[in-house]
């Protein structure tokens, strides 16, 4: 289960301070269990997500595992490529394009003997479109009375749009005074936040000036675990740090339940590129230096005093949700998602003991949202889902991801446990829109 590392704060109160408590620019995950299972026995209300208050840290790519020179003498050649042959990133917007939109960015290319390394190629291409995200809060002095502005967290932004368009994790910014990015070597401070979802913890962040340099947005919808990934970001504040490792594992999820939302966290990419403080909302890349998701979790191991560090197992919400979350923020200020209507309960041996159920896995229904897709297509109280479409469903996890998998209007098909039948519903997903306060 996922839980937040206590931070290092000062002790004064801070004059505007959210209604939830402050987070650092990362999230953590203790405990020997995969990230993809819950096996203890919390709940979720699934038609109470807030997906869009404002509150509250992913094209097949090929590996290369050859490198053709010494890895210095790489470097300063990959520069010299950026320069010459023109692997600045250009504009490449996520469907659905705006009017307008060119893709004019150009595949890194590596012919044979070539002196490039792939990491130096991609790193070349992909830094410049990733920025430092500084947080400063407002604090009363406790001795002069007066007020001071004080840096409170650390993290990364990827640029996806030209005129100053950035997405980042939502609990890097939640909270903030002040925020303040750093594109190449300028400090520029945010104008707006052009919205927030902390139900999926993403946040687009707008700057003036531009045209910036903007990340090729590549997919994430044919990733393949042991494919070559590269990490950007800011880690415990140093810039434009890069990291190398491989896609470990696909499809974990979680939950992660705070003072007011449940942020679902589904479908995330696995990656031993090394993710610690200040990585969050940062890049994770293919070897083609494509955007495949933005970094948001570590796990650390469980018992961990003082400032978790990175343990060879981070995860990034995949490019595909997250620029859709992306575009909905940036065009409306809010972001909606497909909805079921049911409130269920992780089933576990200490559950299906109690209860006295048939199973040891599944989600066990306790709610139906009346007039609810769920109710519209059959699903009753007392009822165990034990899959809904494709997916085996062990838990509330695997509920939540299983839905944020599929579009508002999609029908699901929705396999339950109803006594000793099992049978199988269809539910029409509606959108969430109607549930955000």
């Amino acid at each position: 289960m996922l839980h937040q590392e206590p931070e290092d704060r000062d002790r004064e109160q801070p004059i505007e301070p959210p209604a939830a408590p402050q987070t650092p620019a990362y999230k953590v995950v203790t405990g020997p269990l995969p990230i993809c299972e819950y096996t203890g026995d919390q709940a979720s209300d699934e038609p109470c997500e807030e997906p869009a208050t404002e509150k509250r840290w992913s094209g097949v790519a090929v590996i290369i595992a050859a490198s053709f020179g010494a890895v210095a003498g790489g470097v300063l050649t990959a520069a010299a490529l950026v320069w010459v042959i023109g692997l600045w990133p250009g504009i490449q917007r996520y469907a659905p394009d705006p009017p307008g939109a060119q893709d004019s960015v150009a595949p890194i290319v590596i012919e044979p003997g070539q002196d490039v390394d792939v990491a130096a190629a991609v790193a070349a291409k992909a830094t410049p479109s990733v920025v430092n995200v500084r947080v400063e809060e407002v604090f009363r002095d406790p001795v002069t009375g007066g007020t001071v502005t004080r840096e409170t967290s650390n993290g990364s932004g990827v640029i996806i749009r030209e005129e100053g368009y950035i997405l980042t994790n939502y609990h890097v910014i939640e909270g903030a005074y002040r925020i303040i990015v750093t594109v190449g070597i300028d400090d520029v401070e945010v104008s707006r936040v052009a919205g927030v979802d902390p139900s999926t913890d993403l946040a687009v962040l707008k700057i003036e000036g531009g045209p910036y340099p903007v990340a090729d947005i590549g997919s994430s919808a044919e990733l393949r675990v042991g494919q070559f990934v590269v990490a950007v970001g800011s880690p415990f504040g140093l810039e434009k740090t890069v990291t190398t490792g491989i896609v470990s594992a696909l499809q974990r999820s979680s939950l992660s339940e705070g003072a007011r939302d449940i942020t679902a966290y589904t479908n995330l990419i696995q990656t031993d590129a090394a993710i610690n403080p200040g990585n969050s909302g940062g890049a994770l890349l293919d070897a083609e230096g494509r955007l495949i998701g933005i970094n948001t979790l570590i796990q650390s191991p469980a018992g961990a005093v003082g400032t978790p560090q990175s343990a060879g197992i981070g995860f990034a919400i995949p490019v595909d949700s997250a620029m859709d979350v992306a575009v909905q923020l940036i065009e409306t200020g809010r972001a909606v998602h497909p909805f079921m209507g049911v409130s269920t309960l992780s089933i576990d041996r200490a559950t299906a003991a109690e209860f006295r159920l048939p199973m040891n896995r599944g989600a066990l229904v306790r709610f139906v949202e009346p007039d609810s897709p769920a109710d519209v297509g059959g699903i009753e109280r007392g009822d165990i889902i034990v899959r809904i479409d494709e997916r085996q469903i062990r838990g509330v996890e695997d509920v939540f991801a299983a839905i944020r998998a599929r579009q508002i209007g999609d029908t699901s098909r929705v396999v339950v446990v109803r006594g000793d039948t099992e049978i199988e519903l269809e539910v029409v997903l509606e959108s969430d829109a109607g549930l955000i306060r």
